[in-house]
């Protein structure tokens, strides 16, 4: 029969690493729409998301420039804009706990190809490289 005192240090440790388990999560992802060619897409619009208060868009804009596209400051005569939601959680800091970065059709609105990058607390990354992340996601999987 297993002791009390046992049985107790068991279920504490099942709890602790169930918790832990919940911690470290991490998914990349990316869809392209089977249609589109991204190769052709050379300037973008990175329109900055309403609630973004951590200039989110600043780091899109300059990975795009470091891939070797181009930015362009209004909507107009773009080949997609950039939309992008960021998720941001406390833990100890202040983190970038999911990114999801949508390229569109800058006349229909139409979403061309989407990335998601999500780290919880033990796999965090910077959000510099969750953007990396995320459009290297997007134009490898075209």
């Amino acid at each position: 029969m297993i002791h009390k005192e046992r049985l107790g240090f068991f279920i504490a440790l099942l709890l602790i690493l169930a918790v832990l388990q919940g911690c470290a999560t991490n998914r990349a992802t990316a869809t392209v729409d089977q249609t589109t060619d991204l190769s052709s897409l050379k300037v973008f619009y990175v329109k900055k998301y309403s609630e973004d208060t951590r200039d989110t868009n600043v780091l899109i804009k300059d990975r795009l420039v470091e891939m070797g596209f181009h930015v362009s400051e209004t909507e107009t005569d773009v080949d997609a804009i950039v939309t992008y939601v960021d998720k941001w959680f406390w833990d100890f800091t202040f983190y970038l706990l999911e990114l999801t970065i949508t390229l569109r059709e800058p006349k229909t609105d139409f979403p061309l190809a989407t990335g998601n990058s999500f780290h919880t607390s033990l796999t965090r990354k910077s959000p510099e490289g969750m953007v990396a992340e995320v459009l290297t996601n997007i134009f490898l999987n075209n």
